[in-house]
């Protein structure tokens, strides 16, 4: 059967009645999912993963991939209205979509948003389609030495973008460094930087951070500063996007895909590393920079939602072809297959095709379905601005507590959400970027691996980081990112 065949029969099997039900309730429930902080896809297909005993392999993981997508849509929803990322992958998304939501564009920045999302998702379901198999193989090829190197220009970018200066982001991006050292040393197994405290032995948990430094600082810091605070959280100029930002959007959505499909079939990090970059790119080529930090630039809300949504759908090639999963999301969707005695890898497109097929024809369906299911919701979502600040924000604090403490039932979490809070008021006067925080703290114990195991390759020297020409080109990146501003501005005063 020849490649349009297997597809036509994967939308024949996807379109039936009760495959469509479970693609529409994977939507609905992900998309709920999403808004809620602290429980995420991964912990919802975790709990769900029972009914693998009583549904069929094909409607399951089309349900459980609905949720997985649903997911990152809508974790959007409260970044921008609530400044309270509902997943990882939307952190990005809060730093200039709540700006747009408090200068009255919250409608046009869900709508880029959920227009973004099923365009780079679509445009990823068919590079999944046409090129899994190829994008796979040459993944499988990069070592510790690129994926450090990797992280290392995500690092940098991130630093140098956000924030009034490189220094003040590098302070945020090694305070967030510090915090992904407090746990279990990964190759080792010794606790470090504990304090003694049992509850450090995890980690410190990404949402929990992201929740304290984004919506309990910005309730801490409206209660302190009422009276000097500008925000307007009431005023609402149109739902829709104007003909202007339509056309400020499109490039970025293309951007954020290009940028977010690479990422999603590599374990590099997740849709963090394309949401930064792509982020950081859109400040560097926007016309319109001194929206960015202040009104809010749409571009920045367009480009992050694209690459995240792209990245999701790009961790079915890794997953599919190899067996290979590059999320904890897509670990739990193995485990699944595993449930059926299913083994993911180069023979499942031959041993199971017709769940592999009805499987991507879904991701079709599914992006077309939380489209329609989102969109019409926009006017409802950005009523939650007419709500008065006050009771608002402690909507908001009462939000954050259940998502926190639902993640490990442990007050201690709590006592730290609200330490972080203070720690984002203080970061918000004194004008330090957040974001590299959430960077760090991803990513950092990721780099530390991925360094620990090249230097293990290069028998301890770090020439194996230049004598490989991927790992080099990308630290000649990461040198451009730090030194062409300042050889630029010197070449001006010259």
């Amino acid at each position: 059967m020849d490649f349009g065949s297997q597809l036509l029969a994967g939308f024949a099997t996807a379109a039936t009645p009760v495959n469509l039900m479970w693609a529409f309730v994977g939507c609905a429930l992900g998309t709920a999912i999403g808004v809620l902080p602290g429980l995420g896809p991964a912990v919802t297909v975790a709990m769900l993963l029972p009914i693998t005993a009583q549904v069929e392999p094909t409607a399951s993981m089309i349900f459980f991939a609905g949720i997985y997508y649903g997911a990152m849509y809508g974790g959007s929803t409260t970044s921008i209205l609530l400044n309270t990322p509902g997943e990882t992958g939307t952190m990005v998304t809060a730093l200039e979509g709540f700006k747009m939501a408090k200068s009255g564009s919250a409608g046009a920045a869900l709508a880029t948003s959920a227009i973004g999302s099923f365009v780079a998702g679509t445009i990823a379901t068919v590079l999944v389609t046409l090129f899994a198999p190829v994008l796979a193989d040459y993944a499988v090829r990069l070592g510790p030495p690129e994926y450090f190197c990797l992280m290392l220009l995500a690092f940098t970018t991130v630093s140098a973008v956000l924030g009034q200066s490189t220094l003040r982001g590098l302070v945020s991006l090694f305070l967030g460094l510090a915090m992904g050292l407090v746990g279990i040393d990964q190759i080792t197994g010794q606790a470090r930087y504990t304090g003694g405290v049992a509850e450090f032995f995890d980690g410190v948990e990404v949402v929990l951070v992201a929740v304290g430094l984004f919506a309990v600082g910005e309730c801490l810091y409206n209660a302190l500063y009422e009276g000097r605070s500008t925000s307007e959280m009431n005023r609402l100029n149109r739902v829709h996007m104007t003909r202007a930002q339509w056309r400020r959007s499109w490039p970025a959505w293309l951007r954020g895909t290009a940028l977010g499909f690479p990422f999603g079939t590599i374990p590099a990090g997740g849709t963090e590393i394309p949401t930064f970059l792509s982020y950081a790119t859109e400040r560097k080529l926007s016309a319109h920079k001194e929206e960015f930090g202040t009104t809010g630039a749409i571009e920045g809300v367009a480009g992050p939602e694209a690459a995240n949504n792209a990245a999701v759908t790009a961790t079915l090639v890794p997953l599919l072809t190899l067996g290979i999963p590059t999320s904890v999301t897509a670990a739990v969707l193995l485990s699944a297959l595993q449930n059926y005695g299913i083994n993911a890898g180069p023979q499942l497109f031959e041993t199971n095709t017709g769940l592999v097929w009805a499987l991507i024809a879904s991701l079709y369906i599914g992006n077309l379905m939380l489209l329609v299911l989102n969109l019409p919701l926009v006017g409802l979502w950005v009523k939650l601005l007419k709500i008065p600040r006050a009771p608002l924000y402690a909507g908001i604090l009462i939000f954050a507590t259940v998502g926190v403490y639902g993640m490990r039932q442990s007050a201690f979490d709590l006592y730290l959400m609200l330490g972080l809070g203070l720690l984002g008021v203080v970061m918000r006067r004194l004008d330090f970027p957040t974001a590299p925080v959430i960077v760090g703290l991803i990513l950092g114990p990721l780099a530390e691996a991925q360094l620990r195991n090249a230097l293990s390759i290069g028998e301890g020297s770090f020439a194996v980081f230049v004598q490989r020409p991927l790992s080099l080109a990308l630290l000649i990146c990461v040198a451009a990112v730090l030194l062409m501003p300042r050889l630029l501005a010197w070449r001006r005063r010259a």
